[in-house]
């Protein structure tokens, strides 16, 4: 079994002067990929500072070189699939192929300040035509489409990626989202049941999430993300927790974890000194540090 990969999420909630050293750090301790979250306005800080995921990879994959870098998670929610896939080739070639292209359904806050109404099924709808159309957009020049959501006439897309195929990391819960993730994802990500009062229902749910995915034709194979702070306790409160949850995530069959730079207060409150512990100890000696 190949050993676990350790990845984290950085909030982009800080000026690049502040920001860009924490993405250096991330490369330098061993992490194997580091994530932004991708809205207009997140629920968790709606009063803080905020600045757009796309233009923070292209910084971050200026002053890094081998790290992983992706969006935490892309949705339909604001952005036409042509116009992001224009950044997704971007993106791919400032980090010479590094950039992982993390998607889901999302949230309902970035489409309402838009002054749009996207209860959940009809994000899950859109969800299901942005992700075909995304990968066409990727695959193939002069695209055609005419869908109930999006449409694209003689759609250009040259250059293309630097390599064979931008990897898609695809969040879900649900069936028809795991189903999804399993015909166009490289990877399958998840941060668990979202309404877990403890946290030994946030892992059962989690196990029963795996045994649910595990079960649809063409997710053999596939890289699977697990993100430890979806848990009612957060993974950097100490190297122990952070070695109980990595070790019972490997357990389940992840491929990878990702947890959270610790911030002064909620979310993600913890110090700085447990993730460099955690960082020399258990994400080194995975990175063969």
């Amino acid at each position: 079994m190949a050993p676990l990969r350790h990845g984290i999420s950085i909030l982009p909630d800080l000026p690049w002067r502040e920001a860009g050293p924490r993405w250096c750090a991330a490369e330098e301790m061993g992490f194997a990929h580091a994530w932004v979250y991708d809205h207009l306005v997140w629920g968790g800080l709606p009063d803080s500072t905020w600045f757009p995921a796309v233009p923070t990879l292209a910084a971050a994959a200026g002053v890094t070189s081998t790290i992983g870098l992706g969006t935490f998670v892309t949705s339909p929610n604001f952005r036409h699939p042509y116009v992001f896939a224009r950044d997704v080739l971007a993106l791919d070639d400032l980090s010479g192929g590094r950039f992982l292209c993390g998607l889901g359904t999302g949230g309902d806050l970035d489409s309402a300040v838009l002054g749009e109404s996207h209860p959940l099924k009809a994000r899950v709808d859109r969800f299901h035509e942005y992700v075909p159309l995304l990968d066409r957009l990727l695959r193939e020049d002069h695209v055609e489409h005419d869908g109930d959501r999006y449409a694209v006439r003689d759609a250009r897309t040259l250059p293309g990626p630097v390599r064979d195929r931008v990897p898609f990391v695809v969040a879900a819960n649900g069936p028809r989202s795991l189903r999804l993730a399993a015909r166009y994802g490289q990877g399958w990500v998840t941060t668990g049941p979202r309404d877990a009062e403890t946290v030994a229902a946030w892992w059962a749910g989690v196990a029963e999430l795996v045994e649910r995915f595990t079960a649809i034709e063409g997710s053999s194979g596939l890289d699977r993300y697990l993100s430890l702070d979806g848990s009612p306790q957060f993974s950097l409160e100490s190297v122990g927790v952070y070695q109980e949850v990595t070790g019972r995530a490997a357990e389940l069959g992840f491929t990878d974890t990702i947890t959270h730079w610790p911030r002064p207060e909620s979310p993600y409150a913890g110090s700085l000194a447990a993730l460099e512990a955690v960082a020399s100890g258990v994400v080194g000696a995975s990175a063969g540090k």
